[in-house]
């Protein structure tokens, strides 16, 4: 029988107790005394009898909570998750989401441990762990690879600035996480989840299913609780895609409000950093952070009106019919009990609505971000010590080590972004005119023309079979809307489909995450507990 209590007791102080010495007992009181001794030992701790604490089943804010109070250690906390990406990240399912752990975790939580009994909590993510997209710099013995074998000896000068507000906020850097190589932009065949330093990344919910990406291993690894958080990127849709297809919640803030300097860039017009979490509460505790926003131990965003019978009466919400896949009866299915939650919270929908978005605006975005790419994958490269340090370098690189980094698909993108000017040449510039001004003139008009607070659609369809000689499959998208425009958006997921998770997007103006995640908050309250993974091998 074990006791197990992580609240007052030291990690080793009830196992102790029980190793007290009972030879002067007959033999068959001897367990029946070691036990009552342990149970002594927790009750003067003040451990109610029984209670087991395992960090990794805890949500974000609850587990900075109980860190802040002293209930649990950073080194329990950190050596709980350590334990269960070995047990299912190589092994086991072996998802294949974490690039490497941090060789420091343990270290950097034991200094938390000390600074807490000498100077309590250190920030509001005092010994939370929290894992890092692959392509986001780190000071410290980790690579910054952005998956590729080319840049896996490239260690990063200066920690990024939103990993210098985690550190400063008490997070403990966990590990790097697995992503679409290059972050999906390398290729237009492209396989997402795989990358050539930590292989094919694998949904947790149906193995031989995609994750999609880029920021794949960031929001696989919350979903099968390898991190209560993590932080992930996207440019477009590489964070809401990924958390619909892993049943997470993943915000993309507007663009500009994360500090994106340290992070392999692809376009510094569409780039940025946003948190993936089991729940939009623990979203919002990662995201203040990141935004560097005072934020006190365990609070989150509030959610107004949370508390009456219509908290959401005077939010209107728009129904994009528009989006990529519309049409699919089982993800019209999902998006209509969403609508029917946010209905009886009180919010009035307005349905349909059209963009307009024609599709010469996805053509002049990929213009634009072939031209920020070189310009800001040149400037990156510039600087690292141990790769290559130019594009031309890096796709020389890559064509020598062939069979390491192209075995399935090229690097055509890379290509066609080396045959561009400079940001000054006027197809730059009508590019941008064609693409994010036209969109943000059609939202403004949308948005203005029916009184809208927030626009909704399907985040994702059903995660495709990974097939790394076809490619990504993927079949619904809405995420272009806020990606090209720069507006904010959350991904919540709402059901199902067979064993996989399909989610909802909420759209709003720029700045108004609060008002998202208070909108994703109430819609999740009335979802109810969302499915765990399972682990399946195949679709049944």
């Amino acid at each position: 029988m074990k006791l197990t209590c992580i609240r007052r007791m030291r990690p080793r102080a009830a196992a102790e107790a029980s190793r007290r010495p009972f030879r002067h007992l007959p033999p068959a009181r001897r367990g029946f005394a070691a036990v009552a001794s342990c149970a002594a030992a927790l009750v003067a701790a003040g451990c109610p009898l029984g209670e087991r604490v395992d960090p990794t089943e805890l949500g974000g804010v609850e587990l900075a909570r109980r860190l802040a109070a002293g209930e649990l250690t950073a080194e329990q906390t950190a050596s709980a998750y350590l334990e269960r990406i070995a047990a299912l990240d190589r092994t086991g399912p072996s998802l294949r989401a974490v690039l490497e752990v941090n060789p420091d975790a343990l270290a950097i939580a034991r200094a938390l441990d000390r600074q807490f009994r000498e100077a309590g909590p250190a920030g509001p993510l005092h010994g939370v762990p929290v894992i890092l997209k692959g392509n986001i710099d780190t000071a410290d013995r980790m690579a910054t690879s952005a998956g590729s074998v080319a840049l896996a000896g490239h260690f990063a000068a200066e920690d990024a600035p939103l990993v210098r507000r985690l550190r400063e906020a008490g997070a403990v850097i966990l590990g790097k996480a697995n992503l679409s190589e290059w972050a999906n932009f390398r290729s237009l065949r492209s396989v997402s989840g795989w990358s050539s330093v930590g292989g094919q990344t694998r949904n947790p919910y149906v193995l031989d299913r995609n994750p999609c990406g880029s920021s794949s291993g960031s929001a696989v690894a919350v979903a099968a609780r390898l991190a209560p958080l993590a932080v992930g990127t996207e440019t477009d849709g590489s964070i809401v895609c990924p958390a619909g297809a892993n049943g997470v919640v993943g915000l993309k803030p507007t663009i500009g409000r994360v500090d994106t300097e340290g992070i392999v860039p692809i376009a510094a017009s569409q780039d940025t950093a946003g948190p993936l979490a089991r729940s939009v509460a623990d979203a919002a505790l990662l995201l203040r952070v990141l935004l560097g926003e005072p934020t006190r131990h365990g609070e989150v965003l509030p959610v107004p009106g949370a508390t009456s019978a219509a908290p959401l009466a005077g939010v209107t919400i728009g129904v994009v019919r528009d989006y990529t896949g519309a049409g699919e009866e089982p993800i019209d299915a999902a998006l209509a009990g969403a609508l029917e939650h946010l209905r009886a919270a009180g919010a009035v929908l307005v349905d349909p609505i059209r963009i307009g978005a024609e599709p010469a605006i996805r053509a002049a975005e990929l213009e634009v971000l072939l031209y920020e790419f070189k310009d800001g994958i040149e400037r990156y490269l510039a600087n690292v010590r141990n790769g290559p340090r130019s594009l031309e370098e890096l796709i020389r690189f890559n064509e020598e080590h062939a069979a390491e980094t192209m075995p399935y698909f090229g690097q055509e993108i890379f290509l066609a972004a080396a045959a561009k000017g400079s940001l000054d040449e006027p197809a730059y510039a009508r590019a941008v005119d064609a693409s994010r001004t036209r969109l943000r003139a059609l939202l403004a008009e949308r948005f203005a023309e029916h009184g809208l607070d927030l626009l909704v659609a399907p985040a994702n369809g059903p995660a495709w079979r990974t097939d790394p000689q076809a490619g990504d499959r993927v079949s619904v998208s809405s995420s272009s809307f806020a990606a090209i425009s720069g507006y904010p958006s959350i991904a919540v997921p709402v059901a199902l489909v067979g064993a996989l998770p399909v989610a909802v997007a909420l759209v709003a103006p720029p700045h108004r995450e609060e008002l998202l995640l208070s909108v994703a908050a109430e819609l999740e309250r009335r979802r109810g507990a969302f499915p765990e993974p399972e682990f399946l091998p195949a679709m049944p």
